[in-house]
């Protein structure tokens, strides 16, 4: 698991027995997902959005050169999933880092 800081924003907002937990998130440090708990906050977690800074460059071989000179680079971005009240971001290809980013979470609050 990453090494990573997550700021949880103070002031969530709350509709019924539902709660918008917004914060940020620290890059990983190269080993792998990183994970956002949120049990003290959640019950459970409806939806999440996460926004990583910015996308990874992934060079993808498009022709025939094997010198890679016909090669495209994509953009492509982490992966996030929620399973109960933890949020994982995974990198987006083997190799990569995840990224800094914000998220937000929809759920049923404690």
């Amino acid at each position: 698991m990453a090494n990573t800081v997550t700021t949880i924003d103070p002031r969530p907002t709350v509709f019924g027995d539902r709660m918008i937990v917004t914060g940020s998130y620290t890059a990983g440090d190269g080993a792998g997902a990183v994970t956002i708990a949120l049990a003290d906050r959640l019950s459970s977690i409806d939806a999440i959005i996460v926004n990583p800074s910015g996308p990874h460059d992934s060079s993808v071989e498009d022709g025939s050169n094997p010198d890679e000179t016909d090669a495209v680079v994509l953009k492509i971005i982490d992966i996030a999933t929620f399973a109960d009240t933890t949020i994982t971001i995974t990198p987006a290809q083997a190799g990569f880092t995840v990224k800094a980013g914000t998220f937000m979470a929809i759920g049923r609050r404690s």
